[in-house]
């Protein structure tokens, strides 16, 4: 994790940028669990709002047949039922749900998914594998924790090599 180059104490968490997180988003998978919470397009979006209410997440995949055929989210019910009057229990999920979601593989870093969703102003990326299976969702709160508890490694290494040269 750490290595001394011409008297400077160098950390692999970022190669060239000392806060780059190089970690892979299926460690986070690992670390957070790979549960898929879905629901299908036909149904409604009181529905979704209420598996996202008990499972405590912001989003679903919407899956059809299996494969993935979009997002929903809370800000979509926000922005797209709330705001425009209409109601969630005479409204399908796939009326408001974004069809074509950004997806990332599990190889991706943390600092790219952070990258794409800051860019395309995006809270949540289905993670998909090479052969089109869904490996599970990161959200910016994820990502963010697990960046925190990185940077929080990357000061205990540094205060415990300085604390052990002093």
């Amino acid at each position: 994790m750490f290595e001394l180059l011409g008297g400077v104490l160098q950390s692999s968490v970022g190669e060239g940028d000392p806060m780059q997180v190089l970690d892979r988003v299926s460690e986070v998978l690992k670390q957070k669990g790979q549960q898929i919470w879905s629901i299908s397009p036909e149904s409604t979006v009181y529905e979704a709002l209420r598996i996202m209410a008990d499972k405590n997440v912001g989003s679903l995949l919407v899956l059809d047949r299996g494969n993935l055929a979009g997002l929903v989210s809370e800000r979509d019910y926000a922005r797209k039922i709330i705001l425009k009057g209409r109601f969630s229990k005479d409204t399908r999920v796939d009326e408001i749900m974004i069809s074509a979601p950004i997806t990332i593989a599990p190889d991706c870093s943390v600092d790219d998914a952070m990258r794409i969703m800051t860019e395309n102003r995006v809270r949540h990326l289905p993670v998909i594998n090479l052969n089109g299976s869904i490996s599970g969702i990161v959200s910016i709160g994820d990502l963010v924790n697990w960046i925190i508890s990185a940077h929080q490694e990357t000061i205990e290494k540094l205060e415990s090599y300085i604390a052990g040269s002093a």
